[in-house]
């Protein structure tokens, strides 16, 4: 039972407002219009002021906060002043103007408050708070998602999730608008080799055999696609059990997964962009790039930006010099892939500026080192390189990076493999430091031409992206061209930096899956064991088609300007893949293993 402190008023119609037990309104609603009305709201007390002859609370639920007021000359003014915070109540009052000292036009309802008549406590605060909620005290991750549902209580978190709840419902509304069709797939699935770890879930019924969960409802949708399901959606949970990042959590995630039936890489992008760009037109007012999105391939992303998920933000460029140094006497160069970054009107900077440079190179980035030269009023260079420099390669330099007095450039030499991911981690540090990266734009691109295969740490021949997707130029390009050469209709949508979609025209050929997959060792029985639905079914006659998957999580990064990913989501698992809050994962009994057929076993 809750703690009245005036005598219960009970249900009835006062004011032409029906008096319900909680609440008659919600605490955004009470404006000047109500000003008479009897009312009764209900929340969280946020915050008591007892000034010595009036106490003020501020109540907040969890669509807004309005004040609300007791005199001295209330028997019960001692109690209400000693509410614990974070305490619920309902109160129930009339509503006033506020006096003109007090009003906070900050609030919607900063004009009014309403006079307490009968106060009742429905959840009394009992234990220390372990953090100030909603504060500007920083508070450890840890502690947060250990008392998650407090931390839900602060107005950012909160916001976050009602936001996350339109822009689901938002993609939702055009995808049905588009003619897809909502299809859930299942949970519990066979395990698949599709690149990370598979959660498995062990069988009672089934002795020694697991489901897993899915990494994504990859061939399920394509499934769809052979049974008819021309156009298909579905806001969908997938499952990796892989580190998490800022831009990754531990666990789960969710996302607009999309396949359709008789579509190209054409047909993909034309359904995606403007879902995309509606999007983020309608729920952030940052300046958004309009589509057809940018194009660029993969060969020339990692070479002009030095990454697959380029910020377009940031005007800096990579230019490849490599064939300046050749004949250059510079030991540090020798046999390196030489890369330039150009940085303009930075003549102001200081000497420590660029010295800085070079040890984040070296220390955070493991780089041989960083070479700078200045180009000064006279198109003379100084720096150290500067004397190894003829005056030929100078001037091919400044014409190749549009270069002139003022700027300076930034030298990467390394080997190939490590050159172009050097010079775009470099790039995108000189675009933070100089202030160039436009923080009020959303630049959309597609990076495409993906390889459809790549030599992994052990120099063994695997697959580069997605081992369904359709090589460019089908069984003749895999009879006849070098595996490193061939390019695979593979697609990312990339925002801001961010990979925010990952999508492929799918191999719906038999016999090409099969040649695919021998090329990186695996015949024709893996394909039968590994993805016995979808070979099988794909003999029984499969039509062309594509899809994509973007991340909802990371969309509502990017739209709340989240420096982290747990920040959108409700209960996320900590970064060491931890519900801190539930104890999981946690120890089971003897008997649910026996159950399960299992045994921990000691090592």
């Amino acid at each position: 039972m809750g703690d009245f402190l005036y005598p219960k008023i009970a249900t009835a119609i006062e004011g032409g407002i029906e008096m319900k037990e909680y609440r008659t309104h919600y605490c955004d609603e009470i404006t000047t219009k109500d000003i008479g009305q009897k009312v009764r709201i209900a929340g969280f007390v946020e915050t008591i002021r007892d000034l010595g002859g009036l106490v003020f609370l501020d109540i907040r639920d969890m669509y807004g906060i309005v004040q609300v007021v007791t005199s001295a000359e209330s028997k019960d003014v001692d109690v209400i002043s000693h509410i614990p915070t974070q305490s619920v109540v309902t109160v129930y009052g009339i509503v006033r103007e506020r006096s003109e000292d007090t009003i906070n036009l900050k609030l919607k309802t900063g004009k009014v408050e309403i006079y307490i008549e009968e106060i009742k406590i429905l959840g009394k605060r009992t234990k220390a708070l372990p953090f100030e909620i909603g504060g500007d005290t920083p508070v450890r991750e840890d502690l947060r998602l250990k008392y998650r549902y407090l931390d839900l209580r602060s107005e950012k978190i909160r916001s976050n999730l009602q936001l996350r709840a339109k822009v689901i419902q938002f993609l939702r509304e055009q995808m049905i608008g588009k003619d897809f069709l909502e299809v859930q797939t299942p949970i519990l699935t066979a395990s698949s080799p599709e690149g990370a770890r598979d959660y498995l879930v062990p069988s009672r019924l089934h002795k020694g055999k697991f489901y897993a969960l899915p990494q994504a409802p990859q061939q399920f949708k394509q499934l769809l696609m052979v049974a008819g399901i021309d156009k298909y959606f579905q806001i969908a949970p997938c499952f990796r059990d892989e580190d998490a990042r800022a831009d990754r959590v531990a666990g789960e995630f969710y996302q607009l997964d999309i396949e359709m039936a008789y579509s190209t890489q054409e047909d993909v992008f034309e359904v995606m962009e403007p879902v995309m760009y509606e999007t983020f037109k309608k729920f952030s007012d940052k300046e958004i790039s309009k589509y057809p999105f940018k194009r660029i391939s993969y060969k020339q992303a990692m070479s002009k930006y030095g990454s697959d998920k380029p910020d377009l933000r940031n005007p800096l460029e990579i230019v490849d010099v490599t064939d300046l140094f050749k004949n250059i006497d510079l030991k540090a160069f020798a046999g390196q892939m030489v890369r330039i970054i150009a940085t303009h009107n930075v003549k102001d900077q200081p000497r420590s500026f660029f010295e800085e440079m070079t040890d984040y190179a070296i220390k955070d980035l493991k780089a041989k080192g960083l070479a700078w030269l200045r180009i000064m009023d006279d198109l003379t260079l100084q720096g150290p390189i500067a004397k190894f420099i003829p005056e030929k390669a100078k001037l091919e330099m400044l014409k190749r990076t549009d270069s002139k007095e003022g700027d300076c450039l930034f030298f990467i030499a390394e080997y190939p493999k490590v050159v172009d991911k050097l010079a775009g981690s470099i790039r995108d540090e000189l675009g933070k430091r100089l202030g160039l990266i436009d923080e009020n734009k959303i630049e959309f691109c597609w990076i495409t031409d993906f390889p459809m295969y790549e030599y992994d740490e052990r120099g063994k021949l695997t697959f580069c992206h997605n081992p369904f997707s359709m090589p460019q130029g089908g069984m003749e390009i895999l009879d006849t061209e070098d595996p490193l050469s061939i390019l695979a209709y593979q697609y990312d949508l990339v925002c801001n930096g961010v990979e925010l979609a990952s999508g492929a025209v799918r191999n719906h050929d038999p016999e090409i899956m099969i040649k695919a997959f021998e090329k990186v060792g695996y015949n024709k029985k893996y394909i039968e064991e590994k993805f016995t639905a979808m070979f099988s079914a794909f003999q029984f006659g499969a039509p062309p088609h594509a899809g994509i998957a973007p991340g909802v999580d990371r969309m509502l990064m990017i739209l709340t300007n989240s420096k982290s990913i747990r920040e959108v989501i409700a209960f996320p698992l900590s970064s060491k893949a931890e519900d801190l809050m539930m104890g999981a994962p946690g120890i089971v009994t003897t008997e649910q293993l026996r159950e399960l057929h299992l045994r921990v076993s000691e090592l």
